[in-house]
């Protein structure tokens, strides 16, 4: 409530300041919507059906597209919220502080360090997490057989954490963790451990000595269907200089992998034999499953591999080449310039890199239908993305967008403050807009109809059909255009025009 409270105020506080009076605009009716610049501009989303309110240049907008609602003061907070899927994202000055609801889950996180989560599970009827990366980690549930409490590396005992089933530990000297029916005790940690459980048994001083083995076994889906198991004998002595591993035991393509680094380094299977001298540099290859023989001397400057699952030509950095049924890559005087391909029907993906981030052009195209997906980044300056829809969005500058491209947090609180060009266009729609300096110059056009607005709406001129009219100073010139119904007149068509008579009461004429 105080939320909400707020964000009203805060609305209200920017129109009294810029003098104005302003109501929901009225669908259908372009003239009812503000149109002041940076100062303020109301239009309807060009992509996406819902209504956008922008004031005080970057610094406010509030957003509605279907069920979902944003509020912002970029970049200090925003908050997106959808009905339907009740979920609710602050971020406070991003990614200082941020929380994120679903339903009845929700997370706080501070800085990926400190960190509050909560909310009802399939099998319990609430839980609450704290963190303190990676020190304190705590946890109350309903179900008295989930809680833990753990103070790193003092005492503790972890469920479902750091990757791992259930951890337990009292100081640095032992630790006991499962993962499945893995069971492994450590002492010292990380150089004493035993490990059991499932066919397995293993044991390691490391880094001096250690062995692992593991029997066949099968396992059992949620399907019900069986499926092997392989097994497995490892051994290794001053790690990492000597190792000896039989790995895939009881299957078709059995693999023994033996080393003493860096001298030499081999493996054999039916599949698949490698040889290695003065590891890692020189190698020969032959695999036999995929039908190719390669060289690398040195890896990895220059190598050569030739058979009908891959083609390789490489001299780093001046020239690289390799092809196979499904992927192929390029590049030249690497990092400057790089290709890559790959091929999964239906699905084509492309992407073409100059010194990494620099620019970067990725396509992703359905070989089936045709639709391909783009994104092309020219850091700082641009970033365009274009959707299978055909729907397409040009922002100039995007210093942060091409690091970090699916980041929605950055696009809300960041991308408006540096969006000096904008341009969006749904051709399925036949809506397209272009805001220039955060709408001291903004284009709309819509089936039939347009509107432009320049130098804080003093100048804009609207169009419905093949009419149209001025605004100088807020001052309306000459007649108010006629309203089509319907989609922009084509050849054969005849459209019901609608004119407002002096009264401002729409008058329908057929």
């Amino acid at each position: 409530m105080v939320l909400h409270c707020a964000r009203a105020e805060m609305k209200w506080f920017i129109l009294c300041c810029l003098g104005l009076a302003v109501s929901r605009p009225v669908a259908g009716k372009a003239e009812d919507w503000a149109h002041f610049g940076p100062l303020l501009d109301q239009f309807k989303l060009t992509l996406d059906p819902g209504e956008r309110t922008e004031a005080l240049g970057p610094f406010y907008y509030s957003e509605r597209k279907d069920t979902q609602k944003t509020w912002a003061v970029p970049p200090l907070f925003s908050l997106v919220t959808d009905a339907t899927a009740e979920s609710e994202e602050y971020d406070f000055l991003y990614p200082l502080l941020t929380y994120d609801r679903y339903g009845a889950q929700y997370r706080w996180q501070f800085l990926q360090l400190f960190s509050f989560a909560g909310g009802p599970t399939q099998t319990e009827t609430h839980r609450r997490r704290f963190t303190i990366y990676p020190i304190y980690f705590q946890q109350r549930s309903a179900d008295t057989n989930e809680n833990y409490t753990a103070l790193l590396p003092f005492y503790g005992h972890l469920k479902n954490r750091l990757y791992r089933d259930e951890i337990f530990f009292v100081t640095p000297f032992y630790a006991v963790t499962r993962k499945k029916d893995i069971v492994t005790d450590n002492y010292f940690y990380p150089f004493v451990h035993v490990r059991r459980g499932d066919g397995l048994t293993g044991w390691q001083f490391w880094p001096f000595v250690g062995a692992e083995h593991k029997t066949v076994t099968t396992a059992t889906n949620l399907f019900g269907d069986v499926s092997l198991v392989p097994g497995h004998d490892w051994y290794f002595g001053l790690w990492p200089f000597y190792h000896n591993e039989y790995s895939n035991l009881g299957t078709t393509n059995e693999e023994h992998r033996q080393g003493v680094l860096p001298f030499y380094n081999v493996q054999r299977s039916p599949n698949r034999d490698m040889s290695t001298v003065l590891w890692p540099f020189f190698s020969r290859i032959d695999d036999r499953e995929k039908k190719y023989l390669e060289w690398q001397l040195p890896w990895p400057i220059i190598g050569f591999a030739r058979g009908e699952g891959k083609t390789m030509n490489r001299v780093i950095p001046f020239y690289s080449h390799a092809q196979s049924p499904t992927d192929e890559e390029d590049s030249y005087l690497w990092p400057v310039f790089h290709y890559s391909r790959l091929r999964a029907d239906p699905l084509d993906r492309e992407r073409w890199r100059i010194l990494y981030f620099l620019y970067s052009d990725t396509r992703l195209k359905n070989s089936e239908s045709g639709k391909f997906r783009r994104r092309t980044d020219f850091w700082p300056l641009f970033n365009y993305s274009r959707g299978f829809d055909g729907r397409s969005r040009l922002q100039i500058l995007a210093p942060l967008e091409p690091f970090i491209p699916t980041n929605k947090s950055i696009e809300r609180n960041y991308s408006p403050l540096w969006s000096l060009w904008l341009a969006q266009c749904d051709p399925a729609q036949q809506t397209a807009s272009q805001s220039l300096l955060w709408n001291l110059y903004r284009h709309e056009s819509g089936p039939g109809s347009g509107h432009w607005s320049a130098l804080f709406g003093l100048v804009q001129h609207e169009t419905r059909g093949t009419n149209g009219r001025w605004r100088l100073f807020f001052v309306p010139l000459g007649r108010a255009p006629e309203k089509y119904i319907g989609a922009k007149p084509g050849a054969g068509q005849s459209f019901v025009a609608v004119t407002p008579p002096p009264t401002g009461l729409a008058a329908i004429e057929p």
